[in-house]
């Protein structure tokens, strides 16, 4: 193998660049970019998006940071659902690549790509966001409550997809040879040691930084959340039988946001209503308009030599098809 044989020789084309990383896509890319090939999974429809979309009271017009984006599927997603701007920060090099590869496909233009560990990002920050949306990234975490309590401190919604603790159906799991209590910020939990074995040989590996990560159990994760504030939760897409491991999905929100959600959602109504309120006047205005036509047509000189034909048809009994 030589420097030349990472040179295209074709024409320019969107597979090209897909296949770049070609066998490493874990997304199957929309229709209307062509039939490309790339992966099998339905990211760039997630059901996950849509649903956390209405449970937290919608991406427009947010301001959103989104952790671990892997290949954009979902950042593409809340830009056209109308987020303001997301910050998609990712820390795997290859997955950062394939991001700005989907943004140039895509033509992202409120969406900026940073190459780095969110959780020193996060440590160091002093930004606010609407929302932050943390999917596949809990379960990769050494420490993953302090990853709750620091996206705690940044904004008052969340969305967390992520995988957890079944005692009963991984007790004897290789992957998870030991466990032990921590305690984060007040916060007694349990940490199960998660070790990646083989699966760090893999370019298409999309875990954490480090050989292991530690998961939580379901209840701890919850519990996490309401240490930090997140009183109101509401859980969806829940797999037990997940091969890689029991999953859910939540949507958390502060006390302290209910008014923001509320207000969020009372926005929402308020622009449906004003786009149906559009609609209606734009409807009026094309019924007036045909009304003038008609009238300036019947003060015409064709329409009155027109009405007086039909008159003599009729005054001579002959046939009319007025109407």
């Amino acid at each position: 193998m030589t420097i030349l044989d990472q040179y295209v020789t074709s024409a320019p084309s969107p597979q090209n660049a897909i296949d770049i990383f070609a066998g490493e896509w874990a997304s199957a890319l929309p229709d209307n970019l062509g039939k490309l090939k790339a992966g099998q999974s339905q990211l760039f429809n997630d059901v996950r998006i849509h649903w956390a979309e209405q449970e937290l009271g919608g991406f427009k017009g947010a301001t959103v940071l989104e952790l671990g984006p892997l290949e954009a599927a979902h950042t593409c997603m809340m830009e056209q659902y109308g987020a303001a701007e997301i910050l998609a920060i990712e820390a795997n090099t290859r997955a950062y690549l394939k991001c700005l590869t989907i943004k140039e496909l895509f033509e992202l233009k409120r969406s900026k790509f940073v190459c780095g560990d969110f959780v020193e990002f996060l440590r160091q920050n002093s930004l606010q966001f609407d929302i932050c949306v943390a999917s596949g990234v809990l379960y990769h975490m050494r420490n993953p409550v302090e990853l709750i309590s620091l996206i705690s401190k940044v904004c008052d919604r969340v969305m967390i997809w992520t995988h957890y603790y079944d005692a009963d159906l991984m007790a004897t799991s290789d992957r998870f040879p030991e466990s032990h209590l921590s305690e984060y910020q007040g916060f007694e939990h349990r940490l199960y040691r998660q070790e990646y074995g083989v699966g760090l040989d893999l370019t298409s590996f999309c875990g954490g930084n480090d050989s292991y990560s530690n998961w939580m159990s379901r209840a701890d994760i919850l519990n996490c959340l309401q240490h930090f504030g997140f009183s109101e939760i509401q859980i969806n897409f829940e797999d037990s039988q997940n091969p890689n491991g029991p999953s859910f999905c939540l949507a958390a929100v502060k006390n302290t946001s209910q008014g923001s959600l509320i207000n969020a959602k009372v926005d929402q109504l308020k622009q449906q209503i004003q786009t149906l309120e559009q609609q209606q006047q734009q409807t009026e205005q094309y019924l007036q308009q045909a009304r003038q036509q008609i009238e300036a047509m019947k003060t015409s000189k064709f329409w009155k030599i027109r009405q007086s034909w039909f008159a003599f048809k009729k005054t001579f009994g002959l046939p009319s098809n007025e109407s």
